[in-house]
């Protein structure tokens, strides 16, 4: 839609947080009865391999396998719980400083940010919440009584991540000419290319040729700070002056990523 809304889609693994997200909650989930012991150790040797040379269409697909196989037969609400009961603790201290000073940067300017993902919305909306994300497009399962079937409705992967972003610019009015768009993954060439503005982040061997013949800029985040040590929240006496300081620290924070990336 010409002369639209703007929006910024991030990609979530690798590129925002600085691990698989679904890895990330394997362990409450053994905890809790949801995965054995042979799923945990297959889920560490697949986010070893992830964080190495990240995941290109094979895995990706042999992923969408393992994610309904695991799945059938969980109750969707315990998912939530645990997500919710583990976030803090688990995804905070994951999340790159980089990219949330890139998300306050777009949220300054205006943007709606949107986190896109491959993995499933249970696990991908919280984070996208706690990030201040406006919108939310994940992998999504099919559920019955209150349980995962262990079918997938929608796979948020390659050009289904083009149907999501498209699908919602449509509802929302965003010009994708004008529309920003972060991804570590050669898998996501096509969000990239949807956009008019792609940026490589921590690209793979893959993306990294892609992003050098296209002429797309590249960003490398490595500094993965929580954001609850960024910004404490504050007592009860001091409510407006530390709100105060802390949007100024917020502001600060994207004005000075935005001067370091000019500088580049």
């Amino acid at each position: 839609m010409p002369g639209g809304r703007v929006a910024a889609f991030f990609d979530l693994d690798k590129t925002v947080i600085a691990k698989s997200s679904a890895f990330v909650f394997s362990k409450p989930f053994y905890a809790q009865g949801l995965l054995n012991r042979r799923a945990v150790l297959e889920s560490s040797y697949a986010h070893f391999l992830f964080l190495l040379s990240g995941a290109d269409h094979d895995q990706m697909e042999r992923m969408r396998a393992n994610l309904a196989n695991m799945c059938a037969g969980w109750d969707v609400e315990q998912v939530k719980a645990i997500v919710a009961e583990t976030l803090h603790d688990l995804v905070d201290p994951l999340i790159y400083a980089e990219a949330a000073d890139l998300i306050a940067d777009h949220k300054i300017r205006g943007h709606d940010v949107v986190i896109v993902s491959a993995s499933g919305e249970e696990i991908v909306g919280p984070i996208a919440a706690a990030l201040g994300a406006s919108h939310t497009e994940a992998t999504r399962m099919v559920v019955e009584d209150g349980k995962y079937t262990g079918d997938i409705e929608f796979y948020c992967y390659g050009e289904g991540k083009v149907a999501a972003i498209e699908k919602l610019a449509a509802a929302e009015g965003y010009d994708l000419s004008k529309c920003y768009a972060y991804s570590d993954s050669v898998t996501d060439v096509p969000m990239l290319s949807a956009v008019g503005h792609p940026t490589a982040v921590n690209p793979d061997r893959g993306l990294r040729r892609e992003a050098g013949t296209r002429g797309w800029p590249v960003l490398i985040f490595s500094n993965p700070v929580s954001l609850w040590s960024r910004f404490q929240a504050p007592s009860g006496t001091t409510v407006a002056a530390t709100a105060a300081v802390g949007l100024s620290a917020i502001i600060a924070g994207a004005i000075s990523y935005r001067l370091l990336r000019r500088r580049r």
